[in-house]
């Protein structure tokens, strides 16, 4: 999804965000005259770093590196929220607002969080834009927790940041990295790299752009039109010729198996999930934020990897 979804930030105020705007230089304001301001306050040794993140997924990861030295709140943690249309409450914003560390994802993705961070900006207060820091510019893909490069790059910048706010615990987050990397995630790397080079090429089907960056990691060959991608995930009518052309590909079974996200099934998707069926074509769900809602990133995305072998497995005869 991206950003058409959440045209409302995009084409105007929110009247949403507008009164948490407001709530915020109120508390501003009244924060300063009694001098009680914590936001720019740093860490001492035996303090956790407070963090916000937009989101769970990057939250996830932002908790198991931060380990006892950090506080960590995701906004967006029921499966059922769509983060593109998120209207965010004035609690988000004074929570935000009191943060040391914010967390967003960027690429338009959740604008609503760029937004409660202006109300009240802070000099000392970091803010870890992922889109900003893999290079992605507006427009562009949002859905960078499906390319596990950019995990990667998300992974050292948090540990980065959270040693220049606690430089007495410098050593103790490169551990948290270092254990996250090679032993949380050693389920997901293997898979992934099973996945390629066994299943490399392989023609599948998706229903929007948040499988794009998994499929290329993957090696799968994504055949469905990106224009079709882009308009589901922007909230945008498809055009008949891409519905036609993946209506082909299903029906001829071009594709070996079918990705969709269960956040996101329009009524086109639902056809084409039909149809796919119809022909014996292996069906896969894939969602926006962690399912359960308790789940780790990790295992989140473990669980996707290991449906989508399985479904390739199934597929292929492999």
């Amino acid at each position: 999804m991206s950003l058409k979804r959440n045209l409302r930030l995009h084409q105007g105020p929110n009247k949403k965000v507008s009164a948490v705007v407001l709530v915020l230089v109120a508390s501003t304001l009244a924060l300063s005259a009694c001098g009680t301001s914590s936001s720019t306050q740093p860490p001492s040794s035996n303090s956790s770093i407070r963090v916000v993140a937009a989101e769970n997924f990057w939250g996830s990861i932002a908790k198991q590196i931060g380990g006892s030295h950090a506080n960590v709140t995701s906004i967006i943690t029921n499966p059922n929220t769509d983060p593109h249309a998120y209207e965010p409450t004035a609690q988000d914003g004074r929570i935000i607002a009191s943060a040391q560390m914010v967390i967003e994802n960027g690429v338009g993705y959740d604008s609503w969080a760029a937004q409660l961070i202006a109300a009240n900006p802070s000099p000392s207060q970091v803010i870890l834009n992922v889109g900003t820091l893999v290079g992605i510019p507006l427009g562009g893909n949002p859905h960078r927790w499906y390319d596990p490069a950019n995990v990667y790059q998300v992974i050292s910048a948090i540990t980065t940041d959270y040693q220049k706010l606690d430089p007495a615990n410098e050593a103790y987050f490169a551990a948290q990295k270092n254990a996250f990397e090679t032993k949380s995630l050693a389920s997901y790397n293997a898979l992934i790299k099973e996945i390629r080079a066994k299943y490399s090429g392989t023609p599948i089907g998706a229903s929007e752009s948040i499988v794009s960056p998994l499929a290329q990691a993957l090696g799968l060959k994504l055949i469905t039109p990106y224009t079709f991608l882009q308009a589901i995930s922007e909230g945008t009518d498809p055009t008949a010729a891409d519905k036609a052309t993946i209506d082909h590909q299903i029906k001829t079974k071009q594709i070996k198996i079918y990705i969709f996200n269960s956040q996101n099934a329009t009524p086109d998707v639902q056809a084409q999930l039909t149809e796919a069926k119809a022909e014996g074509i292996p069906i896969v769900k894939v969602t926006e934020t962690l399912v359960p809602a308790t789940a780790t990133f990790q295992s989140w995305q473990t669980s996707e990897l290991q449906s989508i072998a399985a479904a390739l497995a199934k597929a292929t005869g492999k």
